[in-house]
């Protein structure tokens, strides 16, 4: 069976474990289903911009043309940046939309990934952040009225702890012994003074199982600029990753907008 057409970041639902689901073109096909399948990923050298549609030679900020990648408030520097969001003072691409996306509360939270990570998300974005990013466990830190304030205290943290991800310790990581609540704790001694007051009590850590059934330890990242065709046994998924059994990798998300054929073998 085929199915061909532009390809989008994979929808997930869930934790125990993690269901996805990739649209193809105007199909969304279960991909837990296809562990143990043979599949085959065939890129036919087109990209289309996830907003406007139009044909770009170049994926800007995971899936955008140039032309929306430098005018919609989804691809401003805030967005990878939070301390850099100016919404709060009125500055934004689009204060509607700012409204609802920035000027809302956000969390900023420690998660085991591969390695400790502090990161930020919005309040609507939980759990699907800590999955796109293969957390295995995450607990809240500190709770802000707008995004900009998480920013700043996660630029304050990340002098003591990563703000970033290993995506190959992370594909290795399936157990961990970390105390989140002990380790939230001890840092949040370093949050500034005037943020204390934004420190959450709640506790509660989720934790996060995902769909893979394998013991590998050396992964490849395979692009489909460089790579036309990948193939092989579906053996897991984590964070945005189709993981093959052969140890080779496709992050999705990358690949937003792309247009392939994707093909599944009984």
């Amino acid at each position: 069976m085929i199915y061909s057409g532009n390809i989008y970041k994979m929808r997930t639902t869930g934790s125990n474990p993690v269901s996805y689901f990739l649209t193809v073109g105007d199909i969304e096909i279960s991909m837990n289903d296809l562990i143990g399948k043979q599949i085959n990923i065939k890129y036919k050298n087109q990209i289309n911009c996830i907003n406007c549609n139009s044909i770009t030679n170049k994926s800007f900020h995971q899936g955008y043309c140039y032309s929306c990648f430098v005018s919609l408030p989804q691809a401003d520097e805030g967005v990878l940046h939070p301390e850099k969001d100016m919404s709060h003072l009125g500055i934004s691409r689009d204060m509607e939309w700012a409204k609802k996306h920035s000027l809302i509360d956000h969390y900023v939270y420690l998660a085991i990934t591969g390695n400790i990570k502090v990161g930020v998300t919005r309040y609507t974005q939980i759990p699907y952040r800590w999955i796109d990013q293969g957390a295995i466990s995450a607990i809240k830190l500190a709770k802000t009225p707008y995004r900009n304030l998480a920013g700043q205290i996660e630029v304050e943290l990340s002098k003591y702890i990563s703000d970033k991800t290993s995506w190959t310790k992370m594909l290795q990581t399936q157990t961990s012994d970390i105390d989140l609540v002990s380790l939230k704790k001890q840092i949040s001694v370093q949050i500034p003074d005037e943020y204390k007051k934004y420190i959450t009590f709640d506790n509660t850590i989720t934790n996060i199982h995902y769909p893979y059934n394998y013991n590998i330890q050396k992964f490849r990242s395979l692009n489909l600029d460089t790579n036309n065709t990948i193939e092989g046994k579906l053996s897991g998924i984590k964070a945005q990753y189709l993981i093959f059994d052969s140890g080779d990798v496709i992050n999705i998300r990358k690949h937003n907008g792309y247009f392939i054929d994707l093909e599944i073998f009984e």
